[in-house]
């Protein structure tokens, strides 16, 4: 197997918890640092690596909350929008930017730079979006008003406009791009709003049926489309079976083992055409010995192209 070349990446903590219905997620990237990730990326030949740190972020307890339809949005949308300028920073000069969470809103403000940054070329965006949720609650759908089950759909353009406009004013990504892989738990509300929207959704009964790797091979010709354009990966880490995944926002029980996870990973990392990343919701309170913040870490590696070679 002819090894993937190396690319200049660009890490950038969001640690926030605010889209979270519990605290925590916000020393996600702390956990996948301290799993090893510069280390590991040195090791395996990204000799150019730099990391951002994390974000400014304020803490929940200095808020007030002001709508429980969407809770704490204003504070939400600022930091996406802080998240979208490092993200476009990273692309513009020809690096791969990584985003570590931090609840899955922040994948609002890294996905809206990406595709307001294809957009000035003339390319559209495909995202692959792993999570056992569908994200695509509005606050009149959401049960818990949780932003972080609302980002998908503020991308395809529904919602409030402090999360729909970042980065311009134009729905970021067409829903005939958009493949969601391993979804299986889903609120009712979301139920339709999922059906009407166009979006390719596998979940993991068909992956069980089908298995992942032909799931994938569906996936990523969804998100390229036609043309074989970019695919950006957002990756909820509930996506993965708690077993192997124990400190995630929103565990659900029978998801993606660790080398379906991983899988799924390597094989975008194959197509050469992976412009952007985020792994998210991880939780360290909830976590065993790190092993999330761990399993994180290698899910990057893979994404960047790390692989089972022998020349």
């Amino acid at each position: 197997m002819k090894r993937l070349p190396s690319r200049p990446v660009t890490i950038i903590g969001a640690p926030m918890d605010l889209g979270a219905g519990r605290r925590g997620t916000d020393m996600g990237p702390s956990a996948v640092r301290l799993a090893g990730l510069h280390e590991t990326l040195a090791y395996e030949g990204f000799d150019d690596v730099e990391d951002k740190g994390d974000l400014d972020v304020p803490a929940v307890e200095t808020l007030k909350l002001v709508d429980p339809k969407a809770k704490h949005l204003p504070a939400i949308a600022a930091t996406c929008k802080r998240l979208a300028k490092e993200v476009r920073g990273a692309l513009k000069r020809g690096r791969v930017p990584v985003t570590i969470g931090g609840d899955h809103s922040a994948a609002i403000g890294s996905i809206s730079a990406v595709a307001a940054h294809f957009r000035a070329q003339k390319k559209k965006l495909g995202v692959i979006w792993i999570d056992a949720h569908g994200d695509m609650n509005t606050p009149e759908t959401s049960e818990s008003g949780n932003v972080h089950g609302m980002p998908l759909a503020a991308l395809l353009g529904m919602g409030p406009a402090a999360i729909t406009q970042i980065e311009g004013r134009f729905r970021k990504l067409d829903p005939d791009r958009v493949a969601l892989v391993g979804i299986r738990s889903l609120d009712q509300g979301e139920r339709e709003t999922i059906r009407s929207s166009g979006a390719h959704v596998f979940t993991m009964k068909e992956i069980d049926e089908r298995g992942i790797a032909d799931v994938m091979r569906d996936a990523i010709r969804v998100a390229g489309g036609p043309d074989a354009g970019p695919i950006h990966v957002s990756f909820d880490v509930d996506g993965v079976d708690p077993r192997f995944a124990p400190g995630v926002g929103t565990a659900v029980d029978g998801g993606l083992t660790y080398r379906e996870a991983h899988l799924a990973m390597e094989m975008v990392a194959e197509t050469q055409r992976l412009c952007s990343v985020d792994v998210v919701e991880i939780n360290p309170v909830l976590d065993i010995a790190n092993r999330t913040g761990r399993l994180a870490m290698e899910l990057i590696l893979s994404a960047l192209g790390k692989q089972i070679y022998v020349a």
